[in-house]
Formats: C-alpha cells, structure tokens, sequence
C-alpha cells in the first residue's frame, strides 16, 4: 500500500544558527585534541584506502569484479540508499524490525560510518540545506561538499550529533547494539573475501568501499551544483542523471528535497529510480508498507 505525501518543501531560512559551532556545545581542550586525532585518523584510512585501489592493477579477475559490484548492491543499494537513507533518515516506508535491522548491517559495511552518525549529519543536512549549519553544502566549494568536511573536527562531534539529530535510533535497543558492535560484520566480510583469495578483498572490499564513498559523496556535492530542478525547494539541490545512475536512484536529489519523505525519488517517466523499484518489489513480499509518494504523483503509480 502507498500512501500520499504532501506539497513540495522549501528549507526555511534558520536565521538562529550562525555558525556550526552554534549546534554543538563547547569543548574542553581534551575533547578538542580528541577531535583532531580522530580527524586524522580518518584521513589517513581515506588515503590508504584510495592508494588501496592501486592494488586492483595486480590482483584481477572478472570473478572478483562481479563479487564486489554485487556487495556495492549489497551495501550501497540496499544498505545506504534504502537503509540508511530512505528508511531510517526519513521513514518512507515501514517494514518488520528485523529486516530495518539487517538493511543496517546492509549500510554498516559500507564503512561510512555507524548508521546513527549517517543519519544525524544527514537530517541536519536537510533542515540547513545550502545554510550555515549543513554539513557539506558546496557553497564552500566542490571539495567540502565532496568529502573534507568529513574532516572538520566539528563533525565529528558524534553523540553530540547524534542525540540532538537522531534521538529515535538512540533509542531503539537493536540499533545501539548494531553500532556497539558494527566493527564485528565488517571483519567477518573482510576474512571471508581474503578467504576467498586477494583479489576478492581488493575488488569487494576496497575498490567496492571507495567507489561507493564517491557514489555518496557525489549525490551531497555534484547533485547541488549541476543538473536540472523540477521544484523550488529552497536550496540548491539538483536531479543529475549520471548521480542517480551510480547511487541508485539518490541522483534526483531535487525531487527529494522537495519531497523528502517520500520513498520514490525519480518522479518523471525518464528519472529511473531503481531503489523505489526495489521498495515496490518488497511492498509485494510483504516486507515494505505505507510507502509514501508524492500526491502529484499518484499513490499508486
């Protein structure tokens, strides 16, 4: 069953928040230095991860290929996009717990982070879109939006984040213990492609992991600079086909922004959206229900 969403959103102007220090309370000089070694951290594993995808030169198969395109599925499609973003971000849709909590662990292997943090910075990527206080607005640049503001110290505020963006996952027993213990499915992926032989782990664990950073990171900076808009949402969110072709439908991020509950995100005949494909197909196995659509659009089309 579908069921209609309302009017196209604007993201209203905040004029409380001046600066991203505004959401967050001050820190000690520990907790400053803490967040700094942790900025760092995080920049040698994206850098170590990049020059990782070196290694895809020497260990090859088309078996491997294959393997790590059906965990990019696996863990972006089903994990990120349908998971981390439609379900938990903006409850689209509704679906048993168990399978919300293995759509988690889906997301968890992505390695972009414990799904309460993506979810944080992601809402509050919404309610300052393009603003100050939006995480990765490219108002600051290409690059910021892309991926360095991944390294501003202030973000990586987690509980912070967490408590004042995503308090409904916190409170969910099943969602702390996935992010208690994410680190456990993540190692058991890794053995199980070494097991396999090298090239698996270079091909479905590490080129698949940073193609789809970038797949991510591509819909939070080229999906606010290039494409068209089918909405006045307020912001400068954009539909970029060649987006949606490698996130799985995220590319219409206008139509999003407009709509941001709805679970279909590519609103016109051409906007092919394959993660609402997957959520119809679930509907029919019983496992999605009150998918949200926009009026507009039709609640059964």
């Amino acid at each position: 069953m579908s069921t209609a969403v309302s009017e196209p959103k604007k993201t209203v102007k905040n004029d409380r928040v001046t600066s991203i220090s505004d959401l967050f309370p001050a820190k000690t000089e520990k907790e400053i230095k803490q967040q700094k070694m942790g900025a760092w951290v995080r920049a040698i594993w994206m850098i170590s991860a990049h020059l990782g995808c070196i290694a895809g030169f020497f260990f090859f198969s088309w078996k491997a290929v294959f393997v790590g395109v059906f965990i990019y599925w696996i863990t972006g499609g089903l994990g990120i996009c349908l998971g981390f973003h439609r379900l938990l971000t903006h409850r689209s849709f509704q679906c048993p717990k168990w399978f919300e909590y293995f759509l988690t662990v889906c997301g968890i292997l992505a390695l972009q982070g414990s799904q309460v943090y993506w979810v944080a910075s992601h809402r509050a990527h919404h309610l300052y879109s393009d603003q100050e206080g939006d995480p990765h607005s490219p108002r600051k640049g290409f690059w910021w939006s892309h991926c360095m503001w991944l390294f501003d110290t202030k973000w990586l505020s987690t509980d912070d984040l967490s408590a004042r963006f995503a308090g409904d996952l916190l409170k969910d027993p099943g969602q702390r213990f996935i992010e208690k213990f994410q680190l456990v499915p993540i190692v058991l992926l890794g053995m199980g492609l070494i097991a396999l032989g090298w090239e698996y782990f270079v091909w479905g664990f590490v080129i698949r992991m940073v193609v789809c950073y970038h797949g991510t990171w591509f819909v939070n900076s080229a999906s606010h600079i290039w494409g068209y808009q089918n909405y006045d949402s307020g912001d400068d969110s954009k539909n970029l086909w060649w987006v949606a072709l490698l996130s799985f439908g995220e590319g219409w991020h206008n139509n999003h922004h407009a709509f941001q509950s709805s679970a279909r995100h590519g609103l016109r005949w051409w906007e092919v959206d394959t993660t609402f494909i997957t959520i119809k197909f679930l509907s029919l196995l019983g496992l999605a229900k009150n998918v949200q659509v926009p009026k507009e659009v039709g609640a059964t089309s």
